[in-house]
């Protein structure tokens, strides 16, 4: 995706996408008990697993692109350096932040965070790759 908003197909052709450095998403949680360090198998304790915060960053980053590609393309994780900074307990409600940071060719840098009431529970850096869904697809095993 060249900062021109083009996205590069196979063949060589290119489609005008939407996608652009500012895009943003947001996504909700209220932390339930298989939203646990002890549900998912990340630890024994029973406040937000850092997978399970992980992934809402990372439907954040869905959102903030939704549109914004052509049909039949979407995007795929490839690389997520993230910190989790402080525990969540169940009954809480989490809100991930993704923002557009940078796109190199069909990588998609996203700058994210994840906040509660009482402030910053996580922040970190998710790339997705732009992929032809159906094409990815066949690649899968």
């Amino acid at each position: 995706m060249a900062a021109s908003g083009h996205l590069p197909y196979r063949n060589g052709v290119t489609a005008t996408t939407g996608l652009h450095v500012g895009l943003a998403g947001s996504a909700e949680l209220v932390v339930s008990r298989a939203d646990t360090a002890a549900a998912v198998g990340s630890g024994d304790v029973e406040v937000l697993a850092t997978p399970r915060l992980v992934a809402l960053c990372e439907e954040a980053t869905t959102r903030a692109v939704e549109g914004a590609l052509p049909s039949g393309w979407t995007t795929v994780a490839m690389r997520v350096r993230f910190d989790h900074l402080a525990p969540v307990a169940i009954g809480t409600v989490v809100r991930a932040d993704a923002t557009v940071h940078r796109i190199e060719g069909k990588r998609v840098v996203f700058t994210v965070s994840a906040s509660d009431a009482s402030g910053l529970v996580g922040a970190g850096r998710v790339t997705r790759v732009a992929v032809e869904r159906d094409r990815f697809l066949a690649k899968a095993r």
